[in-house]
């Protein structure tokens, strides 16, 4: 293995180690509020109005923190992605679905807390838990996208090899 192919296998590693973090860090928030009983995401309170269509918020939030360890378990996959062809490609998939996916959220709430989308809602009441949010899901998905893309190289120079 040379130099620059060791560096993009730590840096792949590191990603994906990351984005693991950033998924777990969604998971335990997902639990805590569903142990408040609350919607949202720390810093960004639901409205009082998103409660009347959600029948049991404890179940709603738990199901986001299941999914939230779904995302953990595919990134560490991105650690050392599997061998097998249509496995690694499923994982890609999953992956760059997730990446748009947690992407697009983050995007959306950094334009809630801005004012630049008033029709996401109000800006958070907590700029400072807000920060924290926003900064461990663009960590999260940086992290996801490194990783993604090293297994997306490494993936396609296997094929060619065999």
């Amino acid at each position: 293995m040379n130099t620059a192919t060791s560096k993009r296998t730590r840096a792949q590693r590191a990603g994906a180690l990351t984005a693991c973090a950033g998924a777990l860090a969604y998971t335990l928030s997902k639990v805590d509020l569903a142990r408040s009983g609350e919607l949202g995401m720390p810093g960004f309170p639901a409205p009082p109005e998103a409660y009347a269509s959600i029948g049991d918020v404890t179940a709603a939030q738990l199901g986001n923190a299941a999914l939230g360890l779904l995302m953990a378990l595919v990134a560490l996959l991105l650690v050392r992605p599997p061998a097998g062809r249509w496995i690694r490609r499923g994982v890609l998939l999953v992956s760059w679905a997730g990446i748009l996916m947690v992407g697009s959220g983050v995007i959306g709430f950094a334009a809630r807390a801005t004012g630049l989308a008033p029709g996401l809602g109000a800006p958070p009441p907590d700029a400072g838990a807000a920060a924290a949010a926003l900064a461990v899901g663009a960590l999260w998905v940086a992290g996801w996208v490194v990783a993604a893309a090293g297994a997306t190289r490494q993936g396609s120079a296997q094929e060619v090899a065999e």
